[in-house]
Order: structure tokens, then C-alpha cells, then sequence
């Protein structure tokens, strides 16, 4: 089969379009044949290359997967070749005590489709049975892919560790991505008032267009000074920063007493400053989140087939031109999702 990989980490140089084994389905497992998958930037650090991660080369990432069941592996019988279908991307042990009491997300032995195992920027894709759901038939590939990692990282953000209230600000920075931008239909379907910054007006325009109240392009207004005047000086309830250390500070200061900052990522950077003073005199919460857990899971891409929410794509690329399309997504100049067909 085909695949976008690389035989050592580095660059986008690395990247080959390449004929690679076709995987097999094992005990419990399923081989996907992948119709769709779109790119996250967890798909640039693992090329690039994450401490402590051992790939077996020539390795390929994608953790955003819809397809057709090709074949089910030996002892599966929920399944049947044909099936559409989309795959929850989290690999997990089930027999921890994290997993047993329903928190998957938690997992001692936690891991990510096209991180820890091949992934999706693939022909096929092996898989266990478990993580499989079935795709309605109004559903296409392309928009399922671009909506499972993102909505499923924002649900959890928003819904279970901000606990998102109507009535509250939620302050997204750096809409544009794909859990941010994701997380603007979900702030509304709570009943947010959902704030959104950018470097770029036209990036709050499409922010807009999925519903966002306020918008700060922090290129040409202090986007702290901005929230505090708009509010009273006041703040924000929830700010969702997956920015990391170059807005780490700022997002402390724009919280109202008693908000909640959630995290999911650091792309500028692991090390944030922290006013301690901030913490306590404030009293505010700071919430990580990773992926969802498969109730999460499940409630998200129920909104899905139901049309509450809806998937963003920025474009489409054929997978031979992963290369492209990976170049893209490190500019951060989409809105959305990258997906790629095979």
C-alpha cells in the first residue's frame, strides 16, 4: 500500500510518498481501509521527531481516520467488510484503574493513533474493533475525519473540565486551528458568550461565521487590555490556551474571580509564566484535558450525525501530496482542517 512517511525524523524533507507493508488484522482488530484523514499538528512534532518517542521506521502518523471496514480480524463479529466507519484515535489499556472507572483519557499506559502506533496517512489502517463507530450515510468521509480529534479534545476542554455554563465568557485564543475553531460551536451550544483572537481579520471573519460574539485581532490591540475594558475589568470565566508559554500569562490576567483556564497543548513553548499571586488572590482554576474518553467520545460525534455540530476543512489534498499539505498546516495559515485522501 501506499503511504506519507519517513524513514528518520526531521524536516518536511523526510516526508516520502512511499510503498510500505499493508498491515494485517489480528485477534480483535479490524483493517480499515481509509477513505479520509486529516492532519493535526501532533502529525509535524512526530515527524519532526518528541523525546522519549521510539518509532519504528519507516513510520507514519495520522490520527484522524474515516473509512470502510476491509477486513475484520479473527474473533470480531460486530463488524462487517463495507461498513462505514470513523475511529476514535486514543489507544488505551482498559484494565487500569483510570480505564475501569470509565476515565479512559487517564490511561497509565495512554497512547495516540499515528503517535504511538501507524496511523492513518495510509491506504489502510489497523485498528481494534473497539474503537470503531459507525458513520451514517449523510456523513462524508472528509468531514468525519476533519471532526474527530479536534471535537472530541474541545468537548472534553469545555464540557466536562470547564464545565461550561450559558450565561459565562469563554475566551478562545488563536482561532483558526482545529480545537479552536471547534471550539466555538461548542462554547455555543453551551450558551457562551465565545471570544475569539487572531493575527488575522480574515480568520475572525470565518470565527465569526461559526458564532463567535467578540473578536480581537491581538496583531493590532492588546488583547488583554481588550477583555478587561469589554467586561468592566471584570475578565473572562473560561479561557481555552492551547497557545502554551507565549499567552500563558496573559490568559491568568484576562480570567474574572473563580474562572477556569483549560489547557490541551503548548505549541510556543511547555514553560509558562505563573503569578502565582494571580492563582490564590483570584482563586482560579487551572484544568488540563487530552483527548476524551469514550462516553465523551460518543456524545461528540452524536452532535455530529445530528447536525448540532458541524466539521471545519480548510481544504483537501490527495495523499500523495502530504508534503504540501503538512507545509501548510506548520504556516498556520488554514482555517480548520487539512484532510487528505488516499
Amino acid at each position: 500500500m501506499k503511504a506519507a512517511c519517513f524513514y528518520e525524523c526531521g524536516g518536511i524533507d523526510k516526508l516520502r510518498y512511499d510503498d510500505v507493508p499493508t498491515p494485517s488484522a489480528g485477534p480483535g482488530e479490524v483493517l480499515v481501509r481509509v477513505r479520509a484523514a486529516a492532519l493535526n499538528r501532533l502529525d509535524l512534532f512526530v515527524r519532526e521527531g518528541l523525546p522519549q518517542l521510539k518509532l519504528t521506521f519507516p513510520f507514519w502518523t495520522g490520527s484522524d481516520v474515516a473509512g470502510e471496514v476491509a477486513e475484520p480480524g479473527p474473533g470480531v463479529t460486530e463488524w462487517r467488510t463495507g461498513e462505514r466507519v470513523g475511529v476514535n484515535p486514543t489507544l488505551t489499556c482498559g484494565k487500569c484503574e483510570y480505564c475501569l472507572q470509565g476515565d479512559d483519557s487517564l490511561c497509565v499506559t495512554f497512547g495516540i493513533l499515528g503517535e504511538h502506533v501507524h496511523g492513518g496517512l495510509a491506504e489502510y489502517v489497523k485498528v481494534r474493533a473497539g474503537s470503531l463507530i459507525r458513520l451514517p450515510d449523510h456523513v462524508s468521509f472528509d468531514d468525519a475525519a476533519a471532526f474527530i480529534l479536534v471535537n472530541m479534545t474541545a468537548w472534553r476542554m469545555l464540557v466536562t473540565q470547564a464545565r461550561l455554563r450559558a450565561g459565562e465568557d469563554l475566551l478562545i485564543l488563536g482561532v483558526g486551528g482545529g480545537v479552536s475553531s471547534a471550539a466555538v460551536q461548542i462554547g455555543k451550544l453551551c450558551g457562551a458568550r465565545v471570544w475569539a483572537t487572531s493575527s488575522s481579520d480574515e480568520k475572525l471573519r470565518r470565527a465569526k461565521a461559526l458564532g463567535a460574539d467578540e473578536l480581537i485581532n491581538y496583531q493590532t490591540e492588546d488583547w488583554i487590555k481588550v477583555v478587561s475594558e469589554r467586561t468592566g475589568k471584570r475578565g473572562v470565566d473560561v479561557v481555552l490556551d492551547s497557545v502554551g508559554a507565549q499567552t500563558w500569562k496573559g490568559s491568568l490576567r484576562a480570567l474574572a474571580k473563580g474562572g477556569r483556564l483549560v489547557t490541551c497543548g503548548a505549541t510556543t513553548g511547555p514553560i509558562g509564566e505563573t503569578d502565582i499571586r494571580l492563582v490564590f488572590w483570584k482563586q482560579l482554576k487551572i484544568l488540563g484535558s487530552t483527548m476524551a474518553n469514550r462516553r465523551e467520545f460518543a456524545e461528540v460525534m452524536a452532535q455530529l450525525f445530528r447536525g448540532t455540530l458541524k466539521p471545519v476543512v480548510d481544504r483537501v489534498f490527495p495523499l500523495r501530496e502530504a508534503a504540501q499539505a503538512q507545509a501548510l498546516l506548520a504556516e498556520g495559515k488554514q482555517f480548520g482542517k487539512i484532510v487528505l485522501v488516499p
